[in-house]
């Protein structure tokens, strides 16, 4: 199904020209790299041959086992988040089960920033977890979200359904504000463990989205901004209640737009889907150039990609919306309605899925793949490659399964990662396969390509390389020694790789 919606002429911000980039050199500072969220790099002589070396009984590892490794870092017990580097630093989401400060125990979201060049640790903010529980912040989860950074400003989504604004610095230069209460935010109710200037993070400004939106994150708070246009974008993760059959807040937005200057409102997602939300709003956000025109992009919760004018107009209330210029069911009709007209149950293998990738903005075309929970297992997926201006959809490839994973597009090649663990080479313009590789091991992360491969990680702690190109692939492994859920990432000749433990820096 195909919507063409029109473009909005009527604007309450403006919105810059931003050209859409077909890779990334240098810094990594964002999920994805930059807006177009396509997962390439530029990068020559990354470093693939090298050995992640051995732990001591407290999990440290040591760096005299190692090849070709130059520092290593202890995160959490559960690292779901991606790398992001910019300015000399490198920053990853995590929880608290290997707290740095003594002081600050028990289950929290942990962002940690690092110095790139040594690994020394630089400072964290400390995130007390809601109470909701499994309903909204899963124990243990940790922060799911890449933080993005711009200049000395560092945005990301905390597992309190926050977007928090922080100084680059930490507090080491002074706590800078507006926001003033570090002390408080980072203890849990009735907890008063010590702000530390060498430790903790400085917050400029936060934004709750449950308390200003009123939505309801389901699960865990995951999604990761993108900077354009003056504005900080990020979706609310509203979504279903406990029993999978009811959205409390079909009303509130699925995604906003602020102000990353202040954190003010800018505007919010003006479609409905969060009236027929599957299970919660997890995808990312994307921007770039479509023909003539800028366009934001967003993998539904409902199972729809949407295009929507990236300025802002007023409503019937008053309110600033985002309108949708184009909609793209991404599932394939028998997904929702079988043969007899009966509605497909959710979460079962045949049944429809929502949007958890990213969608990538590549060459004037959109590629967005569905996905669900993986506790729901396997299922029937499609991925679908859409014209960025118009919404029609210019081909669809449904012999893949459910997938978590952000397509890379290089070459004429689309690279899909599957949730089962296989993965798919398509011709780009066509949908076409050209291989699969089958890993044998649950993926949750997303490949990317440098340097003549595709690397990614599974569930099994292998670091998969594939030879990039149409032809069967020669596959190499290195064994990371622990699960990697998220995805590998290269800045500044360096290959970054989180398992749920440990940050490996790889270059000579």
């Amino acid at each position: 199904m195909v919507s063409a919606l029109g473009w909005g002429t009527v604007g309450c911000c403006s919105s810059s020209r931003v050209s859409t980039p077909v890779a990334q050199k240098g810094d990594w500072p964002m999920w994805g790299g930059n807006g177009a969220r396509n997962m390439v790099s530029l990068e020559k002589g990354v470093t693939l041959d090298f050995d992640p070396g051995s732990m001591d009984e407290d999990e440290n590892v040591d760096l005299n086992t190692t090849k070709n490794v130059k520092w290593v870092a202890k995160l959490g017990s559960q690292s779901y988040g991606n790398v992001t580097i910019a300015g000399g630093r490198v920053y990853v989401g995590t929880n608290n089960e290997s707290p740095r400060d003594p002081d600050k125990k028990g289950d929290r979201g942990i962002v940690m920033c690092f110095d790139e060049e040594t690994g020394e640790f630089n400072w964290q903010l400390v995130i007390p977890k809601l109470k909701a529980g499994k309903q909204s912040d899963w124990e243990y989860i940790g922060v799911c979200s890449s933080p993005a950074i711009e200049e000395n400003r560092v945005y990301v989504v905390t597992n309190k359904c926050e977007v928090v604004c922080l100084d680059a610095e930490g507090l080491k230069n002074g706590n800078e504000g507006p926001f003033k209460d570090e002390a408080k935010y980072v203890n849990p109710k009735g907890k008063t463990a010590p702000l530390k200037k060498n430790l903790d993070a400085d917050v400029i400004w936060k934004f709750d989205m449950r308390d200003e939106l009123g939505v309801l994150p389901h699960n865990v708070t995951s999604s990761s901004v993108i900077i354009a246009a003056g504005a900080v974008f990020s979706a609310t993760s509203n979504g279903v209640d406990w029993s999978h059959t009811n959205i409390p807040f079909p009303l509130s937005p699925c995604w906003v737009a602020l102000d990353k200057r202040t954190g003010e409102l800018l505007g919010e997602d003006g479609s409905d889907a969060a009236k027929n939300i599957l299970h919660a709003s997890w995808s990312s956000l994307t921007y770039g150039r479509a023909g003539s025109k800028d366009v934001l992009i967003w993998g539904g919760a409902d199972g729809f990609c949407y295009g929507y004018d990236p300025k802002p107009v007023k409503n019937k209330e008053g309110l600033a919306v985002y309108n949708p210029i184009w909609k793209v069911d991404c599932n394939e009709p028998h997904y929702r309605v079988d043969k007899n007209g009966k509605k497909v149950p959710y979460a079962t293998p045949p049944g429809p899925s929502e949007i958890i990738a990213t969608p990538v903005l590549h060459d004037g075309k959109v590629y967005c793949s569905i996905g669900q929970d993986p506790e729901h297992g396997d299922g029937v997926g499609r991925l679908t490659c859409i014209n960025a201006a118009t919404g029609e959809i210019i081909w669809k490839y449904s012999d893949v399964g459910r997938s978590l994973s952000t397509v890379a597009v290089a070459d004429d090649l689309v690279y899909i990662a599957e949730y089962a663990g296989i993965v798919h080479c398509l011709d780009a313009n066509t949908g076409k396969l050209r291989w699969k590789y089958d890993s044998f091991s649950r993926i949750w992360g997303s490949p990317i390509v440098v340097d003549g491969k595709v690397l990614l990680g599974n569930e099994d702690g292998d670091l998969l390389i594939l030879d990039h190109g149409t032809k069967e692939p020669k596959v190499e492994t290195v064994d990371m020694g622990a699960p990697v859920y998220s995805s590998p990432v290269v800045a500044n000749g360096v290959l970054y790789v989180a398992t749920q433990s440990h940050l490996y820096a790889i270059g000579k």
